[in-house]
This record gives structure tokens, sequence and C-alpha cells, in this order.
């Protein structure tokens, strides 16, 4: 019995020394690392916006809280079509904007009358919110939500009653629907609103108002798992665009520095850097490219022609998810309730396209020599690399910042994309990656940069070749690469979609005049070159003589196309005249979402007008400068 003890206190010891060996050799954690819930949230990649309210039946970008709840009345809602086509694309959620900034509430609030209980939606017995949820979990698909927190309907706004009705909305949301992957906190706050009746402009301390700290604690409380998206995280951040790509490189850690030293750091304070985020950062708050598939984020039939491409959307998918970054593309409803069938079409070509490229990866059976492996072990091998695990990985030691990665392939292909992947359970440790490629006998660069993180894709032109090879250099910390994946792109011909052409017919400007001692700057705005633009004298109007009466449906303004927002106008006021001395109000509104989203607005009048003056005034412009337009034209 005594030897058998002294045999099992050594098989014991033996154990424990291995296990601990085993533990030991594993790299050491660098910088922040990704919670459980944002680990899902990257293994995503890509999912969908729906933006649908108020502002789909009355033809704005935003609404703006005073129209009637009996406008709400979509005539054949089908949210199995919209999941579906959102399915077809690879789509692997949908966040729904349960109530956008007009206030408007897509399911049967307890805080408020303005929803859609009392709309003719079902005759008072929708729940949009429901519908949405129930066909996401039927589909495999994870439900997000989007509240605003302005809200231009609600006459409380501005005032602590209204945090109160903000956070009452916020726990029915996220008790009576199921599972939520993402909550959505716009960092548009306070502006022109019809609040109650009031009709003014409010504004709010962005920094405290929401108190955010104990408002997203009920998104912590309730779903600890969701995801929390707001201008600068808790969890997600945004990419500081809404054009669809993120900078390069896009790190997920990002150190929250404001664009103003003495700004505090909140939800609606600029940020620096926020499509680059920051090398080796404080935070792990990586980034959410958000854009929409058509030039506005709510449907309106005058944007038809605006529909992207499948192979646009290609594009987009290889800046926002190729630089390590999600993919959230909007996709609005229209006014019957359903996606538009041009919009539906280039969903399912994206899908077949991204379906295509990765169906074959040309590494899997390749043979690896590395630089260096880490302790000898497998457990950190380059066969790991070609196992479809994000989390298994090729390891170098501690000390080892360099390393390369060689392939050779069982044969020479011809390929033009690469996948590379961290493992970002470790941290972001990669900083200078290089990929060579052997031709004619020699090694030639094929491409470089920053980063790699959760997924870095590199497209370049086709090249030919048996051999591939991976140099990582000044790495933060040893590499720990999880992923590297060779792959051809298809015959893009195939996919060649024809879109709508534009609807919109503008009038002849050639007998045009702007009225104005300025007129020579003025006259940009009618010059048909959308990279020059006016810019509004002290009074920031502009007059325009038409050489004789005319008939307009319409006018269309397109801002500065230069980057810059200075002068973006938000409020616009439109007035005509027969004779060029008395002038009478024609349309007045706002530019939604300008700053953001700078393209092309039309605007309809509420009836056919006739003039042969037209003055425009631009009531409320960025940084409040001088109004600036690229291009006005009036729609026939």
């Amino acid at each position: 019995m005594k030897l058998v003890a002294a045999i099992f206190l050594v098989c014991f010891f033996c154990f424990i020394s291995a296990f601990s060996k085993t533990s030991d050799i594993k790299p050491k954690l660098f910088g922040p690392i990704p919670t459980d819930g944002q680990l899902q949230w990257h293994e995503m990649e890509m999912y969908g916006f729906v933006h649908f309210s108020i502002a789909t039946f009355v033809n704005k970008e935003w609404a703006d809280g005073s129209e009637g709840v009996d406008k709400f009345n979509p005539t054949n809602f089908d949210v199995n079509q919209i999941v579906g086509a959102f399915k077809a694309a690879g789509l692997k959620g949908i966040i729904l904007t349960c109530k956008h900034h007009d206030g408007f509430c897509l399911w049967p609030t307890k805080t408020n009358d303005y929803n859609i209980s009392k709309s003719p939606y079902r005759n008072g017995k929708g729940d949009l919110v429901k519908e949405f949820s129930d066909a996401c979990k039927g589909s495999g698909l994870k439900f997000g939500v989007y509240l605003s927190p302005w809200d231009r309907n609600d006459g409380r706004y501005g005032s602590p009653e209204y945090l109160k009705t903000y956070r009452e909305q916020l726990t029915e949301l996220l008790t009576n629907y199921g599972e939520v992957f993402e909550t959505w906190h716009d960092g548009a706050n306070g502006g022109s609103g019809f609040y109650g009746g009031a009709r003014e402009v409010r504004r709010i301390d962005k920094t405290s108002y929401y108190d955010w700290e104990n408002t997203w604690g009920i998104v912590r409380k309730l779903h600890p798992n969701a995801l929390i998206f707001s201008d600068i995280g808790p969890d997600v951040r945004w990419v500081g665009n809404e054009e669809g790509h993120a900078g390069n490189p896009c790190w997920s850690t990002i150190t929250l520095e404001s664009s103003k030293p003495d700004a505090k750091l909140a939800p609606g304070v600029y940020i620096k850097d926020l499509g680059k985020g920051t090398a080796m950062g404080k935070a792990w708050i990586p980034a959410e490219v958000d854009f929409s598939i058509r030039k506005g984020w709510f449907w309106r039939e005058s944007e038809n022609h605006t529909v992207k491409s499948g192979i646009q959307l290609v594009d987009h998918y290889f800046k926002s998810v190729g630089l390590g970054a999600s993919m959230l593309l909007n996709i609005p409803p229209d006014t019957r309730g359903l996606l538009y069938h041009k919009d539906v079409e280039s969903l399912k070509i994206f899908g077949q396209i991204i379906n295509e490229i990765f169906a074959v990866d040309l590494a899997q059976g390749a043979r690896l020599k590395a630089s260096n492996v880490r302790s000898k072990s497998k457990e950190f091998a380059p066969k790991n690399l070609l196992d479809n695990d994000r989390y298994t990985y090729w390891g170098t030691a501690d000390d080892v910042k360099d390393a390369t990665l060689e392939l050779t392939l069982r044969k020479a292909q011809t390929f033009s994309v690469f996948k590379i992947r961290e493992n970002i359970k470790l941290g972001q440790r990669v900083n200078q990656w290089a990929i060579d490629v052997f031709v004619e006998g020699v090694w030639k660069e094929y491409a470089k940069g920053k980063a790699i993180g959760a997924c870095r894709l590199v497209r370049g032109d086709k090249v030919t070749t048996n051999k591939v090879r991976l140099r990582l250099m000044n790495a933060f910390a040893n590499p720990c690469i999880s992923e590297f994946g060779i792959y051809r792109e298809p015959d893009y011909t195939k996919y060649v979609q024809e879109m709508d052409v534009k609807q919109t017919n503008n009038l002849d400007r050639t007998k045009w005049k702007v009225i104005a001692i300025n007129a020579g700057e003025l006259s940009k705005a009618l010059d048909g070159n959308n990279q020059t633009f006016a810019i509004l004298g002290s009074d920031n109007t502009f007059t325009i003589d038409m050489g004789e009466v005319v008939s307009a449906n319409g006018f269309s303004y397109l801002p500065r196309q230069d980057k810059d927002s200075n002068g973006l106008i938000h409020g616009f006021r439109i007035q005509i005249s027969d004779d060029g001395k008395t002038f009478v109000g024609c349309a007045e509104g706002e530019f939604s979402n300008i700053k953001n989203n700078p393209v092309q607005q039309v605007v309809a009048f509420d009836k056919i007008q006739q003039f042969r003056y037209i003055r425009f005034h631009a009531l409320q412009t960025e940084k409040e400068a001088m109004g600036t337009v690229a291009e006005f034209n009036l729609i026939k």
C-alpha cells in the first residue's frame, strides 16, 4: 500500500507540475480587453438598422414632433419581408428605431400618447417592437433597440420630468421584448421642436442632463451583456462619420480626449480620433460604422435612385469590418411597411458576393513556417491559424516583437484578399504588419499597415503565386495571431445592377441671375460645379431673378462637399415674388442631420408655385457662420 501511495503522489505532483508549466507559458494580457458582450458583438461583424417612424410618412429626414399620430399607417407592413432581406445579406441582427427624435413610439408605451396605440395601424392594437423582436427570434437574428434621448414632441423635454419618462421608456423596451444585444443612444440632442405646442428651441447640457451613469445602469441591470452605444461608448463608439467607413488604422482601444481642452467627456461632446481610436488606448471601445443604403436614414421616394448597389456595399464592408469595426447598415421601409425592391436586390447581391469571396480559404492545406513559436508548444503552433477558431492562435515568445510566417500553398493560386485576426481575448497587440508575395523568384511587398484586432481585410490587385509571407513588426506585446486566410474575388460583372434613374427634374438655369452686390460670389451656387460653393453675405440670403415667370414644385439644396461643416445650413426659409419687391413666404423648415450627412436636400412645396423671383434665407447655420451653398435649383 505504501508503494501504491508513493506512486500516486509522484503522478499527482507530475500532473500539477505539468499543469503549472502550461499555465506559466500562456502570454500575459496586454492593455484593455473586451468583455464577454463585446466579444459576442465582434463576432457578429455586421447587422442592420431600421429607421421607421412618422418621418417616413411626411417626406422628412427628421420629423419635428408636431405631426399627428394618424400619419403613421403602413398599408402593407410585412416584418418577414424585412427580416428575410436582412438575412439574405448576411446581417446578424437588427436595431430598430423604437423612438426617433420626433418622439413617436413604435410600441404602446405608458409614458405618453404619442405612440402606435393611438395610430390607425392595426386599429390601435399594433406593436412594431414586438413584431420585430419576435421575427428576429424566429429567424436567428439578434435584436437591438434605438431610443432617442432627444424628444421633439414631449413638452417635458429639458426638465427633470422628461428624464424620468426616458428611463421608463428604456425600462419598457428592456423588460417586455426579450434579449437585446445593443441599445443605441443617439448623439443628436436638443434644438428646435414642437415640444407639446411650445414650438421653440430647447438646449440641454449634454454632459449632465441625462445622468448617463444611472440611466445606463438600467441596461446593465436588465441586460448585462447588451452593449451600449453612444458617441463615445461606454461599450461601442461612433466612428465619426455616416459615410460608411472607419479610419485607417482603426484601433479597438481609445483614450478619450475632447477636441476642446475644457470640455467634459460625455456623449454629445466631440472627441478626437473617433474614427481611428488610439494605439494602446486606455479603454476597449471599438468603432461602429453606421450608414444608410440610400442618401437619407428614412425612406423617401425622391431618393429611390440613390440606393447603393451590392458591389458598393461590398466596398463599405471592407472599409468597416475589414478595418476591425462593425458595419451597421440602415435599410428603411417605405410607407407600405416594406423594403423597396432595389434595396432588397442590393442586399441579396451583397450577401451573394460576400459568401462567394469567403467560401474557399486558399490557405487551407498550406505548409506553415514561423520564425518563432512560443515555448515550441503545439498550443501556439502556426497550424492554429487554419482551424477556423477565432481564439486558438500562433504565438511567439514574450521577447519576440518581430516575427514572420511563411505559407507555401499546395499549388499556385490567384487571389486578391487576405484576412488576418488577432486573439483579442489577449488584447490588441500587433502594431505594424506587412504581406509579401513570392513572384518571379523574389519576395515583393503586397500590402502593409497598422492594427489588426478582431479582423483585418486586405484587398488588392490579383496576384498568382504559391508562397505568401506575413511580417509583424514592432508589436506592443508578443503577437498572438488567430487566423490568416487567402481568398479569391469573383467576377463582379455578373453582379452589376440596373439602378433607378433620378426622378427629379431640375429647371433650366441659363436665364437666372443673382441680385446682389456680391453676385459673382453667389453665382457659384448656380455654376453646376458641386466642388465650388457660394458664401452668403451677412444677411444670409440670396435672391434670384429667373428671367421669366416659372412654375416649380420645390427646390434642392446641395451643401458644400469639401468635408468642412462651416456654414452648413440647418434652417431655411423660401420666399417668392412677382415684381422683386414684395416677397411672400413659400416654404420654411430644416435640413436635418446635415452635418453628419451632407447630401442634396430636396424639399417639395405645398403646391405648385408660379413666380419670377425667389429668395433663399439661411435661418440657422453650422458654427453660426455665413451660410454656404454648393448648388441651388428648382424642381419641376
